[in-house]
């Protein structure tokens, strides 16, 4: 038997663990957001040419990082919402609902197949 109110609490507590989830994270590494200063101590052309890589790509890979997880967890708030507005599941385009087999590929999904596209 299906319970569906069942499914939808694991579902919105999941969403919410993961939610915590991306907060810490995002706390946790804005150390490694800042910009990398260039070394001025060590000596040579390489080591130059290696804290200015360092530099380069440090912060630029953590602000992807940073705004991949802010994009997931904006998408997790906004399901979560629509789980308690009884919303969820259903296309917030047209309101039709959306396919179980599209929301297990993404369950924080907000558009049925037809709108998405």
């Amino acid at each position: 038997m299906i319970d569906a109110d069942r499914d939808l609490a694991i579902l919105r507590a999941s969403f919410v663990a993961r939610f915590e989830y991306l907060r810490a994270a995002s706390a946790t590494s804005s150390e490694s957001r800042r910009p990398v200063e260039l070394d001025r101590t060590s000596a040579g052309r390489v080591s130059r040419m290696d804290a200015m890589q360092v530099q380069a790509m440090g912060p630029g890979m953590a602000l992807a990082m940073e705004r991949r997880r802010h994009d997931e967890a904006r998408r997790i708030e906004a399901a979560i919402g629509r789980i308690d507005d009884g919303e969820y599941g259903y296309c917030i385009a047209c309101g039709e609902e959306i396919s179980p087999k599209r929301l297990a590929a993404g369950p924080t999904i907000a558009t049925c197949i037809s709108c998405a596209a």
